[in-house]
Parts: structure tokens; sequence; C-alpha cells
């Protein structure tokens, strides 16, 4: 056999693999949605079966995705020390146990505590990002990336579509407790699935590894002080799910409880400051060699980006079967139904904002989404009684392309900033969109539904002046060192 045909032969052979790879880890993608948000379709059969009030209801809402903000930062840094197959295995399997637990919960404090736990498995999305950047290269990477997010993000849909009637084909009080065990047992089983059937790089790759452990790196004094800065947000987002939950608001916790809160994360953000210190003070007294800089200004614009992008998608997920409801006098299921184009959305919308970036540029396609993105909540939120249906709905799920196309332009650029910190930067970009979803479900909270849009408008104008200033388009090559100390170039263009 010449050469140049096994060559051919070998290429054709990755190729197979790659793509084995992406559907592997949409799927468990898929699957870890699919846990996380197994109790909303079931909220009302959990509620009448353990007897919960509304407010405890909220709480069960609440609690949910507060421990998915500080979770994606830990399982960035976890996945970029110990690679994406081991992690992703060991997350599927504990959220699948943890999911079983709360299946088996009999009282709201056991309810409660194995929801809080749960939301660790929300951190899933960051470990794919970087498992999809090793595989693909940076000329498919962001519909490759696309692809992951937005078949994987359709796990909560499914959970919505096929877990009440899993939850009525068991019958009784106990329907529920099937239907989320079932789906803690999928959870466990994929988990081991995984492990066994992919591997962290292509045959002959290096997986490259941060230098230290325990916060990002940085280049630059400049940047060190930015990163402390973007750090801020993260623990105050956790302070106002403290203060909702404390006496001014939901009257859960006692008001000794929400102070002890706040000062837990002040604890944190200090001891966070200290980790950032510790690992990159030496930015201050000796000039970084340029095969290691990067500039982190590209990491605020992405933060940002996400903010308005995928912090929108999880507040208008949440209020808009309501809002529907309410402005058009329309029955729940109907109102859910015309809602859920919303969501629907991200199997089309998010690999097609990875494909734009990866054609036309990563820039210039963000800056395009994201102004999009604010014309589209500009244009709902002029919705109201007097609108034609057809046409808000019409209005709502091209507001979404552009959403959920953005979020796939943000993580066709992750990947081609440092490789090394890729799961690190994913998961700080990621929590950013949690971060978004907490701030614009405060702001629902205090103001009107239209009033609401707006200012997820105006924070898409935000993120399209800090693309325009922060982000830079990717040139020629990423260099990173070899376990040998040569070094390797790896395309970004």
């Amino acid at each position: 056999m010449s050469t140049e045909r096994s060559s051919r032969l070998n290429l054709l052979a990755l190729g197979r693999a790659d793509i084995r790879v992406l559907h592997f880890t949409w799927i468990a993608f898929f699957i870890s949605f699919y846990v996380w948000f197994n109790h909303a379709p079931l909220l009302k059969m959990i509620q009448q079966s353990i007897g919960l009030s509304k407010q405890e209801v909220k709480t069960l809402l609440i609690l949910n995705v507060a421990l998915t903000i500080p979770a994606r930062i830990v399982i960035g840094m976890l996945v970029d020390k110990f690679g994406p197959r081991q992690v992703y295995s060991l997350l599927l399997m504990a959220g699948g146990a943890i999911s079983i637990a709360f299946a088996m919960a009999h009282s709201f404090a056991s309810l409660a505590i194995t929801r809080f736990l749960l939301g660790f498995i929300g951190a899933g999305f960051v470990i794919g990002i970087r498992m999809i950047s090793e595989w693909f290269p940076a000329r498919t990477v962001g519909l490759a990336e696309g692809i992951y997010g937005g078949w994987g993000n359709f796990g909560s849909a499914a959970a919505a579509m096929t877990l009440p009637a899993i939850a009525l084909f068991f019958g009784g009080d106990d329907g529920w407790r099937w239907a989320i065990a079932i789906s803690g047992a999928i959870a466990i089983i994929y988990g081991g699935i995984y492990f066994f059937l992919v591997s962290n790089t292509p045959k002959g790759s290096t997986y490259f590894k941060p230098k230290k452990t325990g916060a990002l790196e940085v280049t630059s004094p400049r940047d060190f002080w930015l990163l402390l800065l973007m750090k801020a947000p993260l623990v105050l987002a956790l302070g106002v799910l403290g203060w909702k939950l404390g006496p001014s608001n939901l009257n859960i916790l006692p008001g000794w409880a929400e102070w002890s809160i706040y000062g837990v994360l002040i604890a944190l953000y200090l001891w966070q400051a200290w980790h950032i210190w510790e690992i990159n003070r030496h930015v201050f007294h000796e000039e970084v060699a340029d095969i290691h800089r990067y500039d982190f200004r590209q990491v605020v614009a992405l933060d940002i980006a996400y903010f308005a992008t995928f912090g929108s998608e999880l507040a208008v997920v949440s209020m808009l079967p309501l809002f529907f409801a309410n402005t058009f006098s329309l029955s729940p299921v109907t109102a859910g139904l015309l809602a859920s184009g919303y969501a629907f959305m991200n199997l089309v919308a998010r690999p097609t904002g990875g494909m734009l970036s990866d054609r036309f540029g990563r820039r210039g396609t963000m800056m395009i989404l994201l102004a999009g993105l604010s014309l589209g909540y500009f244009g709902m939120s002029f919705i109201n009684s007097a609108t034609w249906l057809p046409l808000a709905v019409l209005l709502t799920m091209l507001c979404s392309f552009f959403v959920q196309s953005g979020e796939g332009a943000v993580f066709a650029m992750v990947p081609l900033i440092k490789r090394r910190l890729t799961g690190q930067i994913a998961g700080q970009v990621g929590a950013y969109g949690n971060v978004g979803a907490v701030t614009f479900l405060t702001v629902l909270s205090f103001v009107t539904p239209q009033t609401f849009f707006l200012v997820i408008g105006i924070a898409g104008l935000v993120a399209l002046a800090a693309t325009w200033a922060f982000l830079r388009e990717p040139e020629g090559h990423m260099a990173e060192v070899l376990p040998d100390g040569t070094v390797e170039l790896i395309d970004v263009k």
C-alpha cells in the first residue's frame, strides 16, 4: 500500500473517530441536562406527594441553579488537570446517584439538600468544550462545539417531554420518584459507557495541562487585576440567591443564616484571591515569555457575551410560558407549547452560530449576533395584549435564534485562546451565563416583562461593545510547550 493511500486511510479513520467522540460527548451533555432539570416538569406531583408549600417549591428552583456557578469553575480546573473523559464519567455517575437520592426523599429538607448538590451536574457543559476542542481543528471547532452545545442543551426540553409520561406510567404518589430515579440510573450507566468508549485526545496527540492548578493563569499585572475583578460577580450572584431566600423575600432562611452566607461568600472570594496571587504573583517581577502569553481581556469579552446570551436564555425560558399565558389569556398548555419554540431553536441555532464563526470570523460574527440579540429583545419589549399572537411567537423565535447562535459563537472562540487553559476559561465563561440568569430574573422580580426584555437588550449592547473593544480575531498559531520542552504550534485559523 502506498504511503499516500495509507495517510488518506488514517485521515479517514481519524474523521470517523472525531465524529464518534462528538456524538458520545453531546449525549453526555444531553443526559447531564436531562438529570439537572428532571424535577421541573414533575414539580406539581412532587408538591402534592410531599406536601410542599409554594415557597418551598420556589426554593427548590433556586437551589437547583445555586451550586452550578462555583461548580463550573471547579470542574474547569479538574478537566484541565485530569482530562474530560475521567471527569465527565465521574460527574455523570455522581449526579445520577444524587438524583436517585432525591427520588427517595420524603421531606423538604432532604429534597433541598439533594437538589442543591445536584446543581453540580449543570457544570457538565464545561467538560465537553475541552473534549471537542481536542478532537476538532480550528476551522471546524465552532460547528462541532455548536452541535455539542445545541443538541446537548436539548436535554432539559426532553425531560419536560418524557418524564411526566414515565411518572404517569408508574402512577400513584410515587410515579415521580420512578421517573427521576430512572433518569439518574441512565446517567450512572452512561458515565461508565463514556469512560470506556472515548479518549481525551486523538492517538498520538498531547493533552496539554496547566503548569499550576488552583486558579486561572494570567500573564500580566493588568490581567491579574482584571481576573480579581471578574471573580467578584460570581460571588455576588450567590449572595443574591442568599438574599432571595432570606427574611426580606421568600423568608426560608432566618436572618442569621442569610448573614452567615454572606460571610462564607466573602471568605470564599478572599480564598480565591489568595490562590490567584499564589499562581500569578510572578507576573509582577518577571516578564512572561511570549510563547506563554495570552490577553485575558478576550476572556472578559466572552464572559460578558455569555452573560447576555445564555444568561438571558435561562431567564426567558423560566418566565416565557407564564408571560404568554398572562398576556394573551392562554391556557397553561397552549402557552407552554408556544413558548417552547424559544428552546427548540437550540437544535439549529447554536450549531449555526458556531458554523458562521468558523466561516466568517470569530469577532465579526459575534458582534453581528449580539446586535441581533439586542434588536430581538427590544422588539419583544413591545409585545402586549394588543400584539397579534403569531407575530409575537415569530418575534420570540427570531430573537432566540440570535441568542443561541451567539452562544455558539462564544464557545467557538473559547478553545482558541489558550489550549491548556480551555477547561478553566470555559468554566468561567459558562459560570457567567448562570450569573446572567440570576441577574435578569432578579430584575424581573422588580419590573414588568416589557422592561425585563428591554434590560436584556441593553445588556446585549454592552456585550457588543466589550466584544468590539477586547476580542481579537485569532491569527496564525497558538504555541504550547510539550512535556519534553519542545514547542507545538496549534493552528487557530
